[in-house]
Protein backbone atom coordinates (compact mmCIF):
# COMPACT_ATOMS: atom_id res chain seq x y z
CA UNK A 1 0.00 0.00 0.00
CA UNK A 2 1.56 3.33 -0.66
CA UNK A 3 2.55 5.65 1.72
CA UNK A 4 1.10 9.22 2.54
CA UNK A 5 3.85 10.53 4.81
CA UNK A 6 6.14 12.99 4.12
CA UNK A 7 4.98 14.56 1.04
CA UNK A 8 2.56 17.41 -0.03
CA UNK A 9 -1.06 17.08 0.34
CA UNK A 10 -1.53 16.68 -3.12
CA UNK A 11 1.40 14.13 -3.67
CA UNK A 12 -0.34 11.94 -0.94
CA UNK A 13 -3.82 12.88 -2.09
CA UNK A 14 -2.74 11.33 -5.92
CA UNK A 15 -0.89 8.38 -3.88
CA UNK A 16 -3.69 7.47 -1.73
CA UNK A 17 -6.12 7.79 -4.88
CA UNK A 18 -3.73 5.59 -6.99
CA UNK A 19 -3.71 2.84 -4.13
CA UNK A 20 -7.37 2.99 -4.25
CA UNK A 21 -7.66 2.01 -7.77
CA UNK A 22 -5.42 -0.42 -7.41
CA UNK A 23 -7.45 -1.69 -5.01
CA UNK A 24 -10.68 -1.67 -6.96
CA UNK A 25 -9.17 -3.32 -10.01
CA UNK A 26 -8.35 -5.98 -7.89
CA UNK A 27 -11.91 -6.35 -5.90
CA UNK A 28 -14.65 -9.04 -6.29
CA UNK A 29 -18.06 -7.48 -6.80
CA UNK A 30 -19.84 -10.42 -5.81
CA UNK A 31 -23.26 -10.78 -7.32
CA UNK A 32 -26.48 -11.15 -4.79
CA UNK A 33 -28.32 -14.53 -4.60
CA UNK A 34 -31.32 -12.40 -6.14
CA UNK A 35 -32.27 -8.96 -7.42
CA UNK A 36 -32.13 -6.43 -4.87
CA UNK A 37 -34.29 -3.65 -5.54
CA UNK A 38 -33.21 -0.18 -4.11
CA UNK A 39 -34.97 3.02 -4.63
CA UNK A 40 -32.46 6.19 -4.33
CA UNK A 41 -34.45 8.67 -2.72
CA UNK A 42 -34.45 11.95 -0.92
CA UNK A 43 -37.34 14.74 -0.98
CA UNK A 44 -34.46 17.58 0.01
CA UNK A 45 -33.42 18.51 -3.65
CA UNK A 46 -29.83 19.28 -4.62
CA UNK A 47 -27.89 16.08 -2.44
CA UNK A 48 -26.55 13.85 -5.29
CA UNK A 49 -29.55 11.55 -5.67
CA UNK A 50 -29.15 11.76 -9.57
CA UNK A 51 -25.76 11.57 -9.46
CA UNK A 52 -25.75 8.56 -7.06
CA UNK A 53 -28.06 6.83 -8.88
CA UNK A 54 -26.05 7.19 -12.11
CA UNK A 55 -22.67 6.14 -10.43
CA UNK A 56 -23.56 3.66 -8.42
CA UNK A 57 -25.26 1.93 -11.31
CA UNK A 58 -22.31 2.58 -13.75
CA UNK A 59 -19.74 1.47 -11.19
CA UNK A 60 -21.65 -1.95 -10.40
CA UNK A 61 -21.69 -2.44 -14.31
CA UNK A 62 -17.91 -1.72 -14.94
CA UNK A 63 -17.54 -4.31 -11.89
CA UNK A 64 -19.49 -7.06 -14.56
CA UNK A 65 -22.99 -6.79 -12.84
CA UNK A 66 -26.15 -6.89 -14.35
CA UNK A 67 -27.91 -3.32 -13.83
CA UNK A 68 -31.36 -1.57 -14.56
CA UNK A 69 -31.82 1.53 -13.96
CA UNK A 70 -35.57 3.45 -13.88
CA UNK A 71 -35.45 7.11 -14.38
CA UNK A 72 -38.92 7.95 -12.63
CA UNK A 73 -37.71 11.76 -12.36
CA UNK A 74 -39.59 14.12 -15.06
CA UNK A 75 -36.43 16.29 -15.52
CA UNK A 76 -34.80 13.38 -16.57
CA UNK A 77 -31.42 13.63 -16.03
CA UNK A 78 -30.21 10.24 -14.93
CA UNK A 79 -31.25 9.37 -18.47
CA UNK A 80 -29.00 12.45 -19.73
CA UNK A 81 -26.10 11.16 -17.61
CA UNK A 82 -26.74 7.25 -18.55
CA UNK A 83 -26.85 8.65 -22.60
CA UNK A 84 -29.95 7.29 -23.51
CA UNK A 85 -32.71 8.68 -26.10
CA UNK A 86 -35.44 10.46 -23.53
CA UNK A 87 -37.09 13.22 -26.14
CA UNK A 88 -40.71 13.86 -25.67
CA UNK A 89 -41.24 10.99 -28.85
CA UNK A 90 -39.28 8.33 -26.67
CA UNK A 91 -41.01 5.62 -25.46
CA UNK A 92 -40.22 5.98 -21.50
CA UNK A 93 -41.08 5.03 -17.89
CA UNK A 94 -44.58 7.01 -18.41
CA UNK A 95 -45.72 4.80 -21.01
CA UNK A 96 -45.00 1.62 -18.22
CA UNK A 97 -47.27 3.79 -15.39
CA UNK A 98 -50.28 4.05 -17.56
CA UNK A 99 -50.26 1.17 -18.87
CA UNK A 100 -49.49 1.28 -22.46
CA UNK A 101 -46.23 -0.51 -22.72
CA UNK A 102 -44.52 -3.02 -20.86
CA UNK A 103 -40.78 -2.08 -19.28
CA UNK A 104 -39.01 -4.42 -21.83
CA UNK A 105 -40.68 -2.03 -25.09
CA UNK A 106 -39.07 0.80 -23.52
CA UNK A 107 -35.97 -0.41 -21.59
CA UNK A 108 -32.58 0.90 -23.61
CA UNK A 109 -29.03 0.25 -23.64
CA UNK A 110 -26.68 2.26 -21.81
CA UNK A 111 -22.82 3.24 -23.72
CA UNK A 112 -22.14 3.55 -20.23
CA UNK A 113 -21.45 -0.45 -20.31
CA UNK A 114 -23.00 -3.72 -21.65
CA UNK A 115 -24.75 -4.56 -18.86
CA UNK A 116 -26.30 -1.52 -17.83
CA UNK A 117 -30.12 -0.96 -19.05
CA UNK A 118 -32.01 2.24 -18.43
CA UNK A 119 -36.09 2.96 -18.39
CA UNK A 120 -35.71 6.29 -19.36
CA UNK A 121 -37.93 9.46 -18.19
CA UNK A 122 -39.47 11.84 -20.51
CA UNK A 123 -41.21 15.31 -20.33
CA UNK A 124 -44.69 13.58 -20.24
CA UNK A 125 -43.94 12.00 -16.79
CA UNK A 126 -44.63 15.29 -15.33
CA UNK A 127 -48.44 14.48 -16.18
CA UNK A 128 -48.28 11.17 -14.58
CA UNK A 129 -49.21 12.14 -10.75
CA UNK A 130 -52.49 14.00 -12.06
CA UNK A 131 -53.35 10.52 -14.66
CA UNK A 132 -52.20 7.80 -12.13
CA UNK A 133 -55.05 9.77 -9.85
CA UNK A 134 -58.38 7.71 -10.95
CA UNK A 135 -56.19 4.26 -11.74
CA UNK A 136 -56.95 1.19 -9.75
CA UNK A 137 -54.42 -0.01 -7.36
CA UNK A 138 -52.51 3.04 -8.32
CA UNK A 139 -49.47 2.94 -6.08
CA UNK A 140 -48.36 -0.34 -7.37
CA UNK A 141 -48.08 0.48 -11.06
CA UNK A 142 -44.17 0.16 -11.21
CA UNK A 143 -44.31 -3.37 -8.82
CA UNK A 144 -46.19 -4.98 -11.51
CA UNK A 145 -44.57 -3.96 -14.67
CA UNK A 146 -41.21 -4.74 -12.94
CA UNK A 147 -42.20 -8.13 -11.63
CA UNK A 148 -43.30 -8.85 -15.19
CA UNK A 149 -39.80 -7.90 -16.50
CA UNK A 150 -37.95 -9.67 -13.91
CA UNK A 151 -39.75 -12.80 -14.36
CA UNK A 152 -39.09 -12.99 -17.74
CA UNK A 153 -34.99 -11.75 -17.82
CA UNK A 154 -34.63 -13.44 -14.76
CA UNK A 155 -34.97 -17.07 -16.30
CA UNK A 156 -31.68 -16.82 -17.93
CA UNK A 157 -28.73 -16.78 -15.07
CA UNK A 158 -26.58 -14.85 -17.44
CA UNK A 159 -29.05 -12.09 -18.12
CA UNK A 160 -30.37 -12.11 -14.56
CA UNK A 161 -30.55 -8.86 -13.31
CA UNK A 162 -28.30 -8.21 -9.50
CA UNK A 163 -29.49 -4.45 -9.13
CA UNK A 164 -32.79 -2.23 -9.89
CA UNK A 165 -31.67 1.62 -8.97
CA UNK A 166 -35.09 3.61 -9.56
CA UNK A 167 -34.31 7.42 -9.60
CA UNK A 168 -37.35 9.56 -7.52
CA UNK A 169 -37.92 12.68 -8.11
CA UNK A 170 -37.54 15.40 -5.27
CA UNK A 171 -41.12 15.07 -3.70
CA UNK A 172 -43.18 12.36 -1.65
CA UNK A 173 -46.04 12.26 -4.45
CA UNK A 174 -47.03 9.34 -6.42
CA UNK A 175 -44.18 8.49 -8.86
CA UNK A 176 -41.90 8.37 -5.53
CA UNK A 177 -44.50 5.97 -3.65
CA UNK A 178 -44.91 4.01 -6.58
CA UNK A 179 -41.15 3.29 -6.07
CA UNK A 180 -41.55 2.38 -2.63
CA UNK A 181 -43.73 0.34 -3.31
CA UNK A 182 -41.87 -1.54 -5.79
CA UNK A 183 -38.63 -1.55 -4.26
CA UNK A 184 -37.32 -3.88 -1.12
CA UNK A 185 -34.66 -0.79 -0.04
CA UNK A 186 -34.42 2.37 0.62
CA UNK A 187 -31.28 4.12 -0.54
CA UNK A 188 -30.83 7.93 0.66
CA UNK A 189 -28.22 9.88 -0.11
CA UNK A 190 -27.30 12.82 2.49
CA UNK A 191 -25.81 16.05 1.67
CA UNK A 192 -22.49 16.88 4.33
CA UNK A 193 -24.47 20.32 4.52
CA UNK A 194 -26.14 22.48 7.64
CA UNK A 195 -29.69 21.38 6.50
CA UNK A 196 -28.40 17.82 5.51
CA UNK A 197 -31.51 16.13 8.25
CA UNK A 198 -34.02 18.84 7.29
CA UNK A 199 -37.15 17.02 5.80
CA UNK A 200 -35.57 13.44 6.50
CA UNK A 201 -37.93 12.69 9.36
CA UNK A 202 -40.88 13.31 7.10
CA UNK A 203 -39.65 11.28 4.83
CA UNK A 204 -38.98 8.45 7.20
CA UNK A 205 -42.45 8.89 8.05
CA UNK A 206 -43.07 8.17 4.89
CA UNK A 207 -41.68 5.29 4.75
CA UNK A 208 -43.02 3.86 7.79
CA UNK A 209 -46.72 4.36 6.15
CA UNK A 210 -45.62 2.64 2.93
CA UNK A 211 -43.87 -0.28 5.35
CA UNK A 212 -47.79 -0.10 7.24
CA UNK A 213 -49.86 -0.36 3.95
CA UNK A 214 -48.33 -0.85 1.09
CA UNK A 215 -44.69 -2.78 0.83
CA UNK A 216 -43.99 -4.24 4.24
CA UNK A 217 -40.97 -5.48 2.64
CA UNK A 218 -38.94 -2.27 2.58
CA UNK A 219 -36.49 -0.91 4.67
CA UNK A 220 -33.77 1.55 4.70
CA UNK A 221 -30.56 -0.22 3.97
CA UNK A 222 -28.11 2.03 2.71
CA UNK A 223 -27.67 5.65 3.55
CA UNK A 224 -24.71 7.46 1.48
CA UNK A 225 -22.48 11.04 2.83
CA UNK A 226 -22.35 13.02 -0.46
CA UNK A 227 -20.56 16.51 -1.22
CA UNK A 228 -18.26 15.81 1.77
CA UNK A 229 -15.59 18.16 2.11
CA UNK A 230 -13.38 16.94 4.73
CA UNK A 231 -11.56 20.44 5.36
CA UNK A 232 -14.32 21.41 7.19
CA UNK A 233 -15.60 20.99 11.13
CA UNK A 234 -19.21 21.13 9.69
CA UNK A 235 -18.71 18.41 7.04
CA UNK A 236 -17.34 16.38 9.44
CA UNK A 237 -19.79 17.08 12.31
CA UNK A 238 -22.69 16.46 9.71
CA UNK A 239 -21.29 12.71 8.98
CA UNK A 240 -20.37 11.69 12.55
CA UNK A 241 -24.46 13.02 12.96
CA UNK A 242 -25.93 10.81 10.30
CA UNK A 243 -23.94 7.88 11.68
CA UNK A 244 -25.25 8.05 15.20
CA UNK A 245 -28.71 8.03 13.92
CA UNK A 246 -27.91 5.38 11.18
CA UNK A 247 -24.62 3.83 12.20
CA UNK A 248 -25.50 0.31 10.46
CA UNK A 249 -27.34 1.81 7.20
CA UNK A 250 -24.49 4.50 6.62
CA UNK A 251 -21.90 3.54 4.08
CA UNK A 252 -18.32 4.43 5.42
CA UNK A 253 -17.07 5.77 2.04
CA UNK A 254 -18.42 9.38 1.65
CA UNK A 255 -18.33 11.18 -2.03
CA UNK A 256 -16.46 14.03 -2.07
CA UNK A 257 -16.57 17.32 -3.92
CA UNK A 258 -15.21 17.27 -7.21
CA UNK A 259 -15.44 19.14 -10.61
CA UNK A 260 -15.07 15.96 -12.40
CA UNK A 261 -18.40 14.89 -10.69
CA UNK A 262 -20.43 17.81 -11.78
CA UNK A 263 -18.70 17.87 -15.38
CA UNK A 264 -19.29 14.20 -16.62
CA UNK A 265 -23.08 14.87 -17.07
CA UNK A 266 -22.71 17.90 -19.85
CA UNK A 267 -20.94 14.85 -21.73
CA UNK A 268 -23.76 12.83 -21.21
CA UNK A 269 -21.45 10.38 -19.31
CA UNK A 270 -21.35 9.46 -15.48
CA UNK A 271 -18.24 10.05 -13.63
CA UNK A 272 -16.81 6.72 -13.98
CA UNK A 273 -16.24 6.53 -17.71
CA UNK A 274 -15.67 10.23 -17.66
CA UNK A 275 -12.60 10.32 -15.28
CA UNK A 276 -12.06 6.89 -13.95
CA UNK A 277 -9.08 8.26 -11.82
CA UNK A 278 -10.54 10.79 -10.48
CA UNK A 279 -11.19 10.84 -6.76
CA UNK A 280 -15.43 11.02 -7.12
CA UNK A 281 -15.26 7.87 -9.62
CA UNK A 282 -12.80 6.34 -7.30
CA UNK A 283 -15.34 7.43 -4.07
CA UNK A 284 -18.56 5.95 -5.99
CA UNK A 285 -16.55 2.85 -7.29
CA UNK A 286 -15.99 2.30 -3.06
CA UNK A 287 -19.45 2.96 -2.32
CA UNK A 288 -20.83 0.15 -4.85
CA UNK A 289 -18.25 -1.93 -3.55
CA UNK A 290 -19.89 -1.63 -0.07
CA UNK A 291 -23.09 -2.13 -1.06
CA UNK A 292 -22.55 -5.51 -2.74
CA UNK A 293 -20.57 -6.61 0.10
CA UNK A 294 -22.61 -5.50 3.00
CA UNK A 295 -25.75 -7.30 0.59
CA UNK A 296 -29.47 -6.46 1.86
CA UNK A 297 -30.18 -5.93 5.31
Amino acid sequence: MATTSGGSPIANELATARSARQRLNKAVFERPAKTRIMTVTNQKGGVGKTTTTVNIAAALAKHGLNVLVIDSDPQGNASTALGVEHGSETASIYDVLIGDMTVAEVVQDSPEGPSLKVVPATIHLSGAEIELVNIDQRESKLKEALEVYLTSVNTDKETRLDYVLIDCPPSLGLLTINAMVAATEAFIPIQCEYYALEGLSQLLNNIQLVQNSLNGEIEISTILLTMFDRRTNLANEVAQEVRSHFPDATLNTKIPRSVRISEAPSFQQTVITYDSSSTGAIAYEQAALEITKRGAN
